[in-house]
């Protein structure tokens, strides 16, 4: 049994957009400016805010999630990611109370009564002024055994906006404005699945003004003075790894178009006895020497296809190794990228064509939220009948897709999109690739399975001789 005693703080707000992130990264910014170690954590499925998150504190952001994960493995996960620091920043997701039904069940209010945090909201104030207490007065009485500790102002235009908000949530409400946001002169481009990514953006100069802001504005101090009033939570230490495949090297796509990816994922692969050769799909011509096994990920495939098709050399060694029977392990943008080629715009490129499947991008999401598959055919990964539990996100969709003998789909979808018509996963000689995203800590025997098959490839195929040299570090 272990003790979390780190100081932590939520942010959470009434709703999505009202710049949660936006004060997350701004506090990482300025907490870590003061020399203290920031351990970011993001509820729910999300990769491009943790990202973000991770990027500016300078070390993995971890998801927590009450619907994925069994609250023993959330405590976990956040007892290893936060041990060694002095501060934890939780951005939730959504409005606080908000959840997977009329409960709220797996709620951002949900986990900050799970960790014992207090609660900052982040009340986005656009053309509203004395309403947003009565808005915040609901949010305090709304649950009763959570903290809502203070809140911050956003978009806010001039003094007397802010002084009016200001008098009204202390006379009605009592909870203190701990700050304010201003306008941004920068902003940091969005696109249909929200931010762009950190991949993208190397000028971290809106983080910068970020954190400036909120030195102006806002009483840290007191941020500081809550997030170290949590409470000690006990909890179970997690059990030891054991490495099952020594040695084994898995090549990943790790580049702007195929970044998708939870840490957990990629380390348990290594503590597994995993060795990870990352791949720049758009640069390296051909696999690392020695790879047995392929982990395609998500991502942007579509922004980065012209430059995806022109890499021929890369395209025919992976379908080389396909059809050779490596196992290759793909998720949504990692699915598109096996496929024959990809419609976005006006125009048409050819990907590995490895499956029987081609995609189209539209201007609307095909698949948002999570997903809860049924195994339904046998295959390498995942025994029939199992439930698997995962997340989607993503504009694409099949425009062809033409089932043979050799290829299988495995889910049979309870919640989800997926491929279409309730299904999900396709399963061809070793090669698997879903729409859905699984985290290991929620599938648990996936990384083992993985690797034992990619141990099982090394044995009997001697892989080609040359290729890239593989890169140790992300």
């Amino acid at each position: 049994m272990s003790f979390i005693k780190v100081p932590r703080i939520v942010i959470s707000s009434h709703k999505g957009g009202a710049g949660k992130t936006l004060l997350s990264l701004a506090l990482i910014a300025l907490l870590r400016e003061r020399g203290l170690k920031v351990s970011p954590f993001k509820k729910g499925p999300d990769y491009i805010d943790a990202g973000w998150l991770g990027k500016v504190a300078g070390q993995p952001c971890r998801n927590l999630d009450l619907f994925l994960f069994d609250e023993k493995t959330n405590l976990q996960i956040f007892y290893a990611g936060s041990k060694d620091s002095d501060i934890a920043i939780i951005e939730g997701n959504r409005g606080l109370y908000d959840g997977v039904d009329v409960e709220g069940s797996c709620s951002t209010a949900g986990l900050a009564r799970l960790l014992r945090a207090p609660i900052l909201l982040v009340l986005d104030c656009t053309k509203v002024t004395r309403s947003i207490a009565a808005l915040l007065k609901g949010f305090v009485e709304f649950e009763k055994d959570i903290n809502i500790v203070g809140v911050f102002l956003n978009h806010i235009v001039r003094s007397r906006h802010e002084s009016l908000i200001r008098s009204a949530i202390e006379r009605y409400v009592g909870i203190p404005v701990l700050g304010v946001i201003p306008r941004l002169r920068r902003q940091l481009p969005e696109r249909y699945l929200g931010l762009i990514t950190h991949f993208e953006e190397e000028d971290l100069a809106f983080v910068e003004e970020l954190k400036e802001n909120l030195k102006a504005n806002a009483d840290i101090d007191r941020v500081l003075e809550f997030a170290r009033q949590s409470p000690l939570i006990l909890h179970r230490d997690e059990e030891e790894i054991i490495p099952c495949c020594s040695g084994i090297r898995i090549g990943v796509f790790w580049d702007p178009a195929f970044q998708f990816y939870y840490p957990e994922n990629l380390e348990m692969l290594e503590s597994l006895g995993g060795e990870l050769c990352y791949i720049d799909s758009m640069r390296d011509h051909s696999l690392p020497s020695g790879v047995s096994g392929l982990y395609i990920g998500g991502g942007f495939p579509e922004l980065y296809a012209e430059s995806l098709a022109q890499n021929k050399g890369l395209r025919e060694d992976v379908r080389h190794f396909a059809e050779s029977g490596m196992p290759i392990y793909a998720e949504c943008g990692g699915l598109m990228y096996l496929g024959r080629y990809v419609e976005y715009g006006e125009k048409k490129f050819p990907l590995a064509g490895i499956l029987p499947i081609s995609f189209r991008v539209d201007k609307r999401p095909h698949g948002h939220g999570y997903v809860i598959a049924r195994v339904v055919e046998d295959n390498p990964y995942f025994q029939k009948g199992e439930i698997v539990k995962g997340h989607e996100f993503h504009y694409s969709y099949p425009s062809e897709f033409e089932l043979r003998e050799e290829v299988k789909v495995v889910f049979s979808l309870e919640k989800g999109q997926g491929l279409g018509n309730n299904r999900d996963g396709i399963i061809y000689r070793n090669v698997f690739a879903s729409y859905t995203h699984i985290h290991v800590f929620s599938v648990k025997y996936w990384a083992e399975r993985f690797l034992r098959m990619s141990e099982d490839f090394s044995r009997f195929k001697k892989t080609l001789e040359g290729g890239v040299r593989c890169s140790r570090s992300r």
